[in-house]
């Protein structure tokens, strides 16, 4: 069978521990062997973000906006223990927020379904999407430790004090937010929520953050109003906004079907929630789109060190490779789709349906043996490697005729 070809490269940024190994057998397994890969590389590993003092962060986002279509593994962001086991030159940021920066885009996680594991939350029976803005925050805040004094915030002639520490001891952070990302964000989750024909939620806590918040809730309501009421009303789609913790409460007596719009720090926290809640934080899907019409694929959790551990001493491990081979197919699809490469499309589709079918049929990683049952199915354990075998003998069995 000859290899499907593909025309433009994706920008492939490798990554850390575990996921960097699961990276390897996805490629050699279920990509390779099918695919005439195209890809410029990027090692984003620890090692290497160091040794180039984090340029290659850098050049990897930049890559993903000039050729359209990126795929990213699991990457460490290191803490004051990182430091010391790699003996770094110094606490780098994390990758995904540097990337994320560059390309100025929303997150859209999604989880991926499957029959046999029922959502912790028996309400919920269509998937909740999570749109989370990806520039600012508290992941590009500044701080300092405070060793008295009086703290101010002052920026373009006016100045407010923050606190008076006095004598006392304390800590400061500072975060900030541009019109123009937020506008980004707004538009992104408009034309994501007209284009999969479903309701948008935004929540914040303006009552409390009367500036910083307010001004998300006001950009996402004049948008709203003059951009996208008529095209909502006319799809019979529905935009609402309402305080975080009242959607939180909304959320969980929901049935799910929608897309939650939240900062970047509320993204973050709720998107695990709803993954552990659906099933697994390896069975959700991951994307950063671009207002310049860019993106850039992930796997939405760490790098699994606890079986990294386990793989650098020799034994087996049943780590769930889903969303790393999600990250590669939503990739290759999207490549496909800018390129007018349906062969390539309709493999990366077929990929993803095996790997669902290969579940429902009973095999599957550790992870997902405990919450799996559907009648008249018997569960079958298997390793990494054997997990991502199986898929690709349902590929052949099922897709290659």
């Amino acid at each position: 069978m000859d290899k499907i070809k593909m025309t433009v490269p994706l920008v492939e940024m490798d990554g850390d521990e575990m996921t960097r190994v699961l990276w390897k057998w996805v490629k050699e397994i279920l990509i390779s062997p099918y695919v005439e890969l195209k890809t410029e590389y990027y090692d984003l590993s620890i090692q290497n973000r160091d040794a180039t003092d984090d340029r290659v962060t850098c050049d990897a986002g930049n890559a993903c906006l000039k050729y359209g279509v990126g795929v990213k593994c699991a990457t460490i962001t290191p803490n004051a223990q990182r430091l010391e086991e790699f003996k770094l030159k110094r606490l780098y940021p994390s990758p995904n927020a540097t990337i994320r920066a560059i390309m100025d885009g929303t997150v859209f996680r999604a989880p991926i379904l499957t029959k046999g594991i029922t959502p912790l939350v028996p309400t919920w029976t269509s998937p909740i999407v999570i749109a989370r803005h990806a520039y600012g925050d508290v992941y590009k805040a500044v701080e300092i430790k405070a060793k008295g004094g009086v703290a101010t915030l002052a920026c373009d002639g006016e100045e407010r004090q923050i606190f008076d520490f006095g004598s006392d001891s304390g800590i400061l952070q500072a975060q900030h937010n541009t019109d123009k990302s937020i506008v980004s964000f707004a538009t992104s989750c408009f034309e994501y929520a007209l284009s999969e024909k479903k309701d948008l939620w935004f929540s914040t806590k303006d009552t409390i953050s009367k500036v910083y918040d307010h001004r998300f809730k006001d950009i996402f309501q004049e948008i709203y109003d003059t951009k996208y009421k008529k095209a909502f009303e006319d799809n019979g789609i529905e935009y609402f906004y309402t305080l975080i913790d009242d959607a939180v409460a909304r959320v969980m007596r929901s049935r799910g079907g929608f897309i939650w719009a939240l900062k970047n720090y509320d993204g973050d926290v709720m998107s695990d929630m709803v993954a552990t809640a659906f099933g697994s934080l390896a069975m959700m899907t991951s994307v950063l789109v671009s207002p310049s019409g860019a993106y850039e694929y992930e796997a939405a959790h760490g790098t699994v060190t606890r079986h990294y551990r386990k793989y650098q001493a020799g034994e087996s491990t049943s780590t769930n490779s889903v969303a790393t081979l999600f990250s590669w197919t939503g990739a290759l699809k999207k490549r496909g789709e800018l390129d007018g490469n349906a062969e390539l499309v309709r493999f990366a589709t077929d990929i993803e349906n095996s790997t669902i079918c290969t579940i429902e049929n009973g095999e599957m990683t550790g992870d997902l043996a405990g919450l799996f049952c559907r009648e008249g199915v018997s569960v079958k354990r298997l390793n990494s490697k054997e997990f991502l075998e199986a898929i690709a003998r349902n590929y052949e069995k099922n897709c290659l005729k």
